[in-house]
């Protein structure tokens, strides 16, 4: 007999059928309503916003290890300085390397003339003069005005005056690269390469730079030239630089933090570090993979201008 209660079956008219909250069923329905092009476009901004989340994510780890190797090399750099007073990250402050007023031209003329560093000979550095030339000014220096044939100090302090650069410095790199600034006398070609610039040691000098003059104003233009220009050259200030121990590549180099321009400009000019070998010598040899250029010019300047860092 009936019941009234739909012959006992309970009907479920509100039940869903669908999976319940499905979290994919608005993407299902977007991907079914769109066509080809859609698509497509969808997949490709996905695999990009991949790639972006990707390249986030390798830049942040390269930004670790930069900050980790930059820890290390000043490390190292730090133990140098404290052992052999030398620091291949700043070997000579800006300051100092810049300073044109370092010396004036009668200091110039007296620290070359000076007994310690020259002889009696007419083929000492005191005793000679040089052939100059009027150079107009550019964005580089200022205009040297030529007095005909003049001593090296009037040089050196003309150069410097003009291109913003120590005396004190062109001075070392006179005695770094042809023992110029010496009680002996020189021979032809180290007047005519002075300052090793364009003039490799086993070649003749391009022409352009040859002669004492052209060496001492050429180098301080040069210098700034580097400096303004450094973005084109191999070693950069504030930045994690290679730096080899000696033209052999097989000899090695390390990651140095060089924190300025003046040593920037200082490698460009000479690429090499000294080796700990090199380090340990002083002013003597070290080993078959040292090179001296940069290691002479901090202990040239230390011994004759004090401190090249302060």
């Amino acid at each position: 007999m009936a019941s009234g209660r739909n012959n006992g079956k309970r009907t479920n008219t509100g039940k869903r059928t669908g999976k319940r909250g499905s979290y994919f069923a608005p993407l299902e329905r977007y991907w079914h309503r769109s066509g080809p092009i859609k698509r497509v476009g969808s997949v490709f901004a996905g695999i990009l916003a991949t790639i972006c989340v990707l390249a986030l994510v390798m830049g942040l780890i390269r930004v670790v290890q930069w900050h980790v190797e930059v820890k290390e090399a000043k490390q190292r750099q730090a133990q140098l300085a404290q052992e052999y007073d030398f620091n291949p990250g700043n070997i000579i402050s800006d300051e100092q390397f810049f300073n044109a007023d370092a010396m004036n031209e009668a200091e110039i003329n007296a620290f070359i003339t000076n007994p310690k560093r020259s002889c009696a000979s007419s083929d000492c550095l005191a005793a000679r003069t040089f052939d100059t030339e009027n150079i107009a000014s550019d964005d580089l220096c200022e205009a040297y005005q030529s007095g005909g044939k003049e001593s090296a100090g009037t040089i050196i302090y003309k150069s410097a005056q003009a291109c913003g650069v120590s005396p004190a410095v062109l001075i070392t790199v006179l005695q770094k690269e042809q023992h110029l600034v010496s009680p002996n006398p020189g021979t032809e070609f180290q007047f005519k390469a002075a300052m090793g610039l364009s003039c490799p040691d086993d070649a003749k000098c391009d022409p352009k730079y040859a002669g004492f003059f052209r060496q001492v104003f050429g180098a301080a233009k040069r210098f700034k030239y580097y400096q303004k220009h450094n973005d084109q050259y191999r070693y950069h200030p504030n930045d994690l630089n290679y730096v080899q121990f000696n033209p052999n590549a097989a000899c090695g180099g390390t990651q140095v933090y060089i924190s300025n321009s003046a040593t920037a400009l200082l490698y460009n000019y000479t690429p090499y570090q000294p080796n700990d070998a090199a380090l340990r010598a002083g002013f003597g040899e070290g080993d078959s993979c040292s090179a001296y250029g940069n290691r002479n010019f901090a202990l040239i300047y230390a011994n004759w201008f004090g401190d090249p860092r302060k």
